[in-house]
């Protein structure tokens, strides 16, 4: 099955570790370690990797059930949101998978421990489902529950087995609280996201709005090298309407292969407004962090970068304000997509 968040790229990983997300408790991981479900990177397998427990797998894998019952781990999401799908990677789990899958969802604020979610209201969002071996099973999520806000997850495996890697893809509904005074307009713990790009060979625009610094080239965006007279470009949906104060264009880890230029520009949906020009092919250097004042900068709910004529960088940040009806927007859009409102 293909995973619809190829195509959508509105859509990201809400339990990655980029993000924040971490694998909070299983009841059995006697075999491979739970917390290898939300590792960013693919699976990988050595067939000459033996442990004192047996084969080593880079997933999660518990032993063999003898009695009744059902294998489960818990997943907090690095930042709430809406779950448009689920991804169970059984890749190299091919006689050891679960023959069947099954996803519960949770909404609890704060930061509950593993014996007090056990004790909150869980919503089944995939229901008992088939699972095939050295797959990416892809299940959606459909009907009420695909539009309710979520920060916890529950997979269960229907007995036992393994499964490589856990993906759950939606759109981020950050809490309005935090979205108020100097934020981020552009990260995408608050919201922002890829609507579209001109190429992602090596890595994806998406990249550009995680939290913290990157670790390496890797963790950034780069696109194949240009042979003809164009430039390439991502552009992004922000958290909502808002007046951004600086840009920070960073190209560290990017020595040989940074972009010469780049452009930077905004606009406003709300007002069916045309782009507004807020950098105009400015010089960048390699393996820098620059920062760009914006005074008098238009209010803005989307953005797009141009580099000329292509590169990489590692981050992209847009420090600003949301307005007022940005943020109303953001509360009631929080209320109403609470799954006991």
């Amino acid at each position: 099955m293909s995973d619809p968040a190829l195509v959508d790229p509105s859509l990201i990983d809400l339990a990655s570790r980029a993000l924040g997300g971490s694998v909070v408790a299983a009841n059995d991981e006697f075999f491979a370690q739970r917390e290898n479900l939300i590792t960013a990177a693919p699976p990988r397998f050595d067939p000459d990797e033996f442990g004192l427990k047996g084969k080593v797998y880079d997933g999660w894998e518990t032993r063999r059930r003898r009695e009744p019952g059902h294998d489960w781990a818990l997943v907090r999401l690095g930042v709430p949101g809406r779950i448009d799908h689920v991804v169970v990677d059984t890749a190299f789990f091919r006689g050891n998978y679960p023959p069947e899958i099954a996803v519960e969802a949770a909404s609890v604020d704060g930061y509950p421990s593993p014996d007090e979610l056990a004790k909150a209201q869980w919503y089944e969002i995939v229901p008992r489902s088939a699972c095939a071996g050295d797959t990416a099973n892809v299940y959606p999520v459909s009907g009420a529950h695909a539009a309710h806000r979520f920060t916890h997850v529950r997979l269960i495996m229907h007995p036992d087995g393994g499964v490589a890697r856990f993906r759950v893809q939606g759109r981020v509904l950050p809490d309005p609280r935090f979205l108020e005074g100097t934020v981020d307009l552009l990260a995408a713990e608050n919201g922002g996201h890829v609507t579209g790009c001109s190429d992602e060979f090596y890595s994806s625009p998406g990249n550009l709005i995680l939290p913290g610094k990157a670790r390496h080239m890797g963790e950034g965006w780069e696109n194949a090298r240009r042979r003809d007279d164009g430039n390439d470009w991502a552009e992004f949906a922000l958290a909502g309407g808002g007046v951004p104060r600086y840009v920070e264009v960073d190209t560290t880890w990017f020595v040989g292969n940074a972009p010469g230029r780049v452009s930077v520009r905004t606009r406003d949906d709300r007002t069916g407004g045309d782009w507004q020009v807020l950098l105009d092919r400015e010089p960048v250097q390699p393996d820098t962090r620059h920062r760009f004042p914006l005074p008098g900068a238009p209010a803005a709910t989307h953005l797009r970068l141009d580099v000329y004529p292509d590169g990489g960088l590692s981050r992209l940040r847009l420090p600003g304000e949301l307005d007022a009806a940005a943020l109303a927007a953001a509360r009631d859009t929080d209320a109403a997509a609470r799954p006991d409102a």
